[in-house]
């Protein structure tokens, strides 16, 4: 059995240190703005009212990691849930005003069909848009505008 000289182990830990230091700042891909797009609308009954759901897919929801959805209890409840999600999704309407919330998502695969209604006889808005609220890291993702129609 050979025995590495002085010299030799200090090159050899000098290069596993900068192998690692190389490793720690070579910062993961940053997370992208989804991108959303129209997927259709559904027109149903709920509550005894005749509604018009607007159903909506992210269509880079794979870059997501998972866990910026997992339940997160030491954030602030969603209502009565205190398990709600690290990150809250809101569609909005052109002018800003909120359409619906979404504050359970588990996954990145649950932006496949996100929504907002509207009762039968309102006009839509024309155009819409998703942000992304990562409330552990008070980080927002917006997407651009999407329209309400194909």
């Amino acid at each position: 059995m050979k025995i590495l000289s002085s010299k030799h182990l200090l090159l050899i830990i000098t290069a596993v240190a900068v192998s690692l230091a190389v490793q720690a700042t070579v910062a993961a891909p940053p997370t992208p703005n989804p991108i959303v797009f129209f997927l259709g609308q559904e027109h149903t009954t709920s509550g005894g009212k005749n509604i018009v759901r607007y159903y909506y897919d992210v269509a880079n929801k794979d870059a997501y990691p998972a866990d910026l959805f997992e339940a997160s209890p030491a954030l602030p409840p969603c209502g009565t849930n205190k398990n709600a999600a690290r990150t809250w999704v809101d569609i909005f309407d052109q002018k800003g005003n909120r359409l619906n919330g979404f504050c359970a998502l588990t996954k990145p695969g649950d932006l496949s069909r996100i929504w907002f209604a509207m009762d039968e006889d309102q006009v839509p808005p024309s155009w819409v848009y998703i942000e992304l609220n990562d409330r552990k890291t008070n980080t927002k993702y917006k997407s651009g505008l999407v329209e309400t129609t194909m």
